[in-house]
């Protein structure tokens, strides 16, 4: 009667936790790091890889990178990643953690050579956590390269993902949401990690086209309450890392960037307790806060938007947990492509020289947007189309870079920003506009006092 009694409590268990998702699993074999000890995690996001097996170098691939509206150096994709191994291997965090985008178009072979480099990443004593973004997962974009054709080639689905990725904080996980690849890990008995897949990628193949907006869906939402309840029993804090913004980070560029339900999500993640967001996908070196009315005694809210590792000025977030200091610090670092280079024996003149190579390609897109976007307009000269384009040239490198405040009343003064200000009303002039609109605080660098 005992037994019997003893396994209808084992399967209620089962029933209560399965119904939110949760599948717990032995919380000490999962954690690697004591409580009160350090931690230095390594953020990157927005990788983007193509596996070297789908690039030849050729037409196509060259004529594909030409014709790229966001900067990203697939070309140098393979030297980046090598830089970043080299970056962790001489300044050896704890934890790195990848916040989605890891492919380019969720090429299956660019996933597994990816996976390949993590392996790597672990072998040197960091621990790797991943999420998914947008282009990982059942994308119809899955392209490969060769001479002047572009073919399609294999894409993955979610169990894909999580098979191939399975060491990299599947494994390990202590609770994983029944309706998403969303899962929470402890990798220190006090810090935890809630790890969540905000996309839609179920209608990909249908639509012809992968879904950019996030969202957090009602079941997801309350697995996420469960997950902050075991957490505070067992006296652990909880970073939060997802794909998708939380909150807003540029006045104009907000759908398909910040989560769909946002506000309803927010109201969860206040109600629980939850303050630090580690989020992608809009590319850009931003951070945003959101300040809880007064009086309640309740922390600030921020979402830090690390920048894409392959796009400029190719860098990485620091998050730094110091409990004997009570305090998280986030800072950025970029990728020393011109340290390994050197390190490594290779000639070559944009590798060696890769931040000067990166800035000036990167500006030249930027450049040549704003100049397309103008000279059609029959209003200005050369001289006033060249003053006008490389005053977004300059303006978008330090938005990328979240320096987007540095010189600004220079360029306030130019005459370049003269002609914007009266300008005919379009997408490029309210994007260079809303640049500088940008008020909210220090986009590289972050102090955060723990409030219990």
């Amino acid at each position: 009667m005992r037994r019997k009694t003893k396994l209808l409590l084992a399967i209620a268990v089962v029933l209560i936790l399965g119904s939110i998702g949760i599948f717990l699993r032995d919380q000490q074999t999962a954690t690697r790091l004591k409580a009160g000890e350090e931690v230095t995690f390594f953020v990157a996001s927005d990788i983007h890889y193509l596996a070297d097996s789908l690039k030849d170098g050729g037409e196509a691939f060259k004529k594909y990178v030409a014709l790229g509206d966001d900067g990203r150096e697939l070309d140098y994709i393979d030297e980046i990643m090598r830089a970043f191994i080299y970056d962790i291997q001489r300044k050896k965090p704890e934890i790195l953690l990848v916040s989605g985008d890891l492919t380019n178009n969720g090429e299956k072979a660019s996933h597994l050579e990816l996976k390949e480099l993590f392996k790597e990443i672990e072998a040197l004593g960091t621990s790797v956590y991943v999420i998914p973004g947008n282009h990982d997962i059942l994308n119809p974009w899955a392209t490969g390269f060769k001479e002047d054709q572009r073919y399609a080639t294999e894409t993955i689905n979610d169990k894909d993902f999580k098979k191939i990725y399975e060491d990299f904080g599947y494994k390990d996980a202590i609770a994983r949401d029944r309706t998403t690849l969303s899962y929470l890990a402890a990798p220190s008995e006090d810090l935890w990690l809630l790890m969540l897949d905000t996309n839609q990628y179920r209608n990909n193949m249908k639509d012809g086209r992968p879904e950019a907006g996030g969202v957090i869906g009602p079941k997801t939402l309350a697995w996420i309450k469960e997950c902050s309840d075991l957490a505070k029993k067992k006296n652990a804090k909880i970073i939060t890392v997802m794909h998708h913004n939380l909150l807003d980070h540029n006045e104009m560029i907000q759908e398909g960037y910040t989560l769909d339900n946002h506000k309803e999500c927010l109201t969860v993640f206040e109600e629980q307790g939850l303050n630090i967001f580690l989020s992608g996908h809009i590319h850009i070196q931003d951070i945003s806060s959101y300040k809880p009315a007064e009086g309640q005694g309740k922390s600030p809210i921020y979402d830090i938007v690390t920048s894409s590792l392959n796009v400029y000025p190719q860098q990485y977030g620091v998050l730094q947990y110091s409990p004997d200091r009570e305090a998280y610090d986030y800072s950025t670092a970029w990728v020393d492509v011109e340290g390994w280079s050197k390190e490594a024996g290779i000639v070559d003149e944009n590798i060696n020289h890769f931040k000067d190579y990166s800035e000036k390609s990167f500006g030249k897109e930027a450049y040549y947007m704003a100049y397309l976007a103008l000279v059609g307009l029959n209003h200005y000269t050369e001289e006033e189309l060249d003053w006008m384009a490389k005053t977004m040239e300059i303006l978008n490198i330090r938005y990328f870079a979240g320096k987007d405040h540095d010189g600004e009343e220079e360029i306030k003064e130019s005459k370049g920003f003269e002609l914007w200000k009266v300008a005919p009303n379009s997408f490029v002039k309210r994007y260079l506009m809303s640049i500088l609109k940008d008020q909210d605080m220090e986009d590289n660098r972050l102090h955060m006092e723990i409030r219990e």
